[in-house]
């Protein structure tokens, strides 16, 4: 835990900091000035008008400055941070986040990793500034629940950043670093991914660079403690644990989750992979009386809603592995991101195609299948037509739940008089045209490095190993293996229609072919079937529906009949709406249980 404030008119610029140095476990209190910080991977160095805060593992990628740091310690960045932080901060690779403030100038600065996945929140209440690495730990004057948050939660899933559930409190965005002093706050980015995007390139070194480069990032992730990883049976799992065994030149132990569930369940293709590495195995089934027990804790440990359903059986896998006594999981996620595997990605390409019509078809086709769009032959044409016809990222949103089940039937008419409807699109229009990449393709990829990685899934995986009490490190992310993406040809991410194709094609003699040609599933939960069928799953999720629907967000008839009417006709596309409101609920009945509209 990292938490503080500074009130930068009380604030004591001539007297030195205590000789004795900020302790874990312990506050530094000053006048107007109160820091403190606690966890196994805090390291604190102290001056007599500065400290710095290092939290995580940084590496540092430039030679030179690794060796200062090794003989004089990070104490020796004080200096840069204090005049050039991007200078620094580009050097560093790795997963951290940076604290470091300076008493006698009046300033506080934070940084986040490229992901953000040690990243600080943080309040301006007039000339004080307060922050914590986690967004119900920010000492503010007043806590109070942001409507439109609420709204974007129920939208996205999750809260991207900037924004958190809390009124004020804002959120680090990846990549980024913030200043405060007397005259105010500013947040700039340090690092923006640019997409090369080379036309083409030689396929067999590449192949060859990749490889070595996936190698080495689980290799760095092995010098400490009993490592183990995440084994899914799809592409990214596998390849780490294949690679773990490479590393260590030892089994590997590996942890799946499998559920009772026709079409769920992928325990098959993760026993393929640990056999083909000879893998010490784990596995779990997770039941319905897993999730009555776990929905709480997990829905509770995080920092504000988090309504992503795969996170249950992502703890049941933690759980797992430090019960076995290791200390870190190594997980596949942003294998996808970074080459091209997700379906979306092939589905927008084919909305694409439709640019290229000549715009003196395009009008006759269009007045055409407007006429004729009830025939059944001509009512997907007329669909695509009007999909195509939208713009990205706009395009993607039309499956939205809220969108296909109506906003003005899901929400109360007073909540919706709070709430800016436009907001969520508006913020993916304004990440779309900051991706510095001309190919479709890459656009795609840095979009999703924002929403679907940094506020998503990566947000997943730290909440529920660490409520596990486990570490977890991401290979695929691993900064050498961002940069590599960036240069590679587009046409391999996406080579027509085929996703990931040169992640596949470099492994194909490393990876079983089964599982190089096996189908994306994942750890998805098949929540909304066992809600229907087991009774203390369905009692809890009922019960929480029915107490959320007193506090005045979403309509309580629309929750009754998504519950009672629409749950039985389509138990895994409804089921996800029920979940999101239920993990909402059992989140503010942890946190904020007065909370009422």
């Amino acid at each position: 835990m990292i938490r503080g404030h500074i009130d930068f008119d009380l604030l004591d610029r001539h007297t030195p900091l205590p000789s004795e140095p900020l302790t874990q476990g312990q506050a530094l209190v000053l006048p107007g000035l109160e820091l403190f910080a606690d966890g196994l991977h805090v390291q604190v160095f102290q001056e007599s008008h500065a400290v710095l805060l290092v939290i995580g593992t940084p590496r540092v990628r430039d030679v030179r400055l690794a060796q200062h740091i090794k003989y004089s310690g990070w104490g020796y960045v004080l200096p840069w941070l204090r005049s050039t932080p991007k200078d620094i901060l580009n050097q560093l690779g790795g997963r951290f986040s940076l604290l470091w403030l300076n008493t006698q100038n009046g300033r506080i600065g934070l940084a986040s990793d490229r992901f953000n996945t040690y990243g600080f929140c943080y309040a301006q209440e007039g000339r004080r500034i307060a922050f914590a690495d986690r967004a119900d730990a920010v000492p503010v004057s007043a806590r109070t629940l942001d409507p439109q948050a609420l709204f974007n939660y129920l939208y996205f899933h999750v809260i991207p950043a900037p924004a958190t559930i809390f009124c004020g409190v804002k959120r680090l965005q990846p990549g980024a670093w913030l200043e405060a002093s007397a005259e105010g706050v500013v947040e700039q980015p340090w690092w923006v991914a640019k997409f090369d995007e080379p036309p083409k390139s030689k396929f067999y070194p590449l192949a060859e660079t990749f490889r070595t480069l996936v190698h080495e990032a689980v290799l760095r992730e092995t010098s400490n403690g009993q490592v183990g990883a995440f084994l899914s049976g799809g592409t990214d799992s596998s390849t780490v644990v294949g690679m773990l065994a490479k590393a260590t030149g030892q089994a590997p132990q590996a942890y799946s989750i499998g559920f009772e569930a026709e079409g769920y369940d992928e325990m098959e293709f993760a026993r393929i992979a640990a056999n083909h590495f000879g893998a010490q195995h784990r596995a779990y089934y997770v039941t319905p009386s897993d999730l009555v027990e776990g929905i709480p804790q997990v829905a509770a440990h995080y920092d504000q809603p988090f309504g992503n359903s795969s996170s249950l059986p992502a703890y049941y896998c933690a759980k797992m592995a430090r019960a076995d006594g290791l200390t870190k999981l190594l997980a596949g996620d942003g294998g996808d991101e970074l080459f091209g595997g997700n379906t979306r990605y092939a589905k927008q390409r084919i909305f694409g195609y439709y640019d290229n019509v000549p715009g003196i078809f395009k009008s006759p086709l269009e007045f055409f299948l407007k006429q004729t769009r009830s025939l059944p032959l001509l009512r997907k044409a007329a669909s695509y037509v009007d999909q195509a016809n939208q713009p990205l990222p706009d395009r993607m949103e039309q499956y939205n739940l809220l969108h296909r089940l109506g906003i003005d039937n899901i929400f109360a008419p007073n909540f919706l008089s709070q709430v800016d409807l436009q907001a969520p699109m508006q913020l993916q229009q304004q990440v779309w045209q900051s991706v510095q990449a001309k190919t479709l393709i890459n656009k795609m990829l840095g979009f999703d490095w924002r929403f679907t990685l940094a506020d998503n899934d990566l947000p997943k995986v730290l909440g529920t190993t660490s409520l596990a009490g486990m570490q977890v490190a991401f290979p695929f992310l691993d900064d050498d293996l961002v940069d590599f993406s960036l240069a590679l040809p587009p046409k391999y991410k996406l080579h027509g229609l085929k996703l990931r194709w040169f992640f596949k094609e470099a492994l194909r003699d490393f990876l079983p072919d089964e599982i190089i040609t096996k189908k994306k599933q994942g750890f998805g939960l098949p929540f909304g079937h066992w809600a229907l069928k087991d009774p203390a799953l369905r009692q809890l999720a009922r019960s929480s529906l029915m107490a959320f629907a007193d506090r005045g967000v979403l309509r309580g008839d629309f929750l009754v009949e998504l519950f009672d009417k629409r749950l039985p006709e389509h138990p895994g596309y409804y089921g996800e709406m029920v979940w999101i409101a239920m993990m909402l609920e059992q989140w503010l009945d942890a946190k904020a249980p007065e909370f009422h509209l």
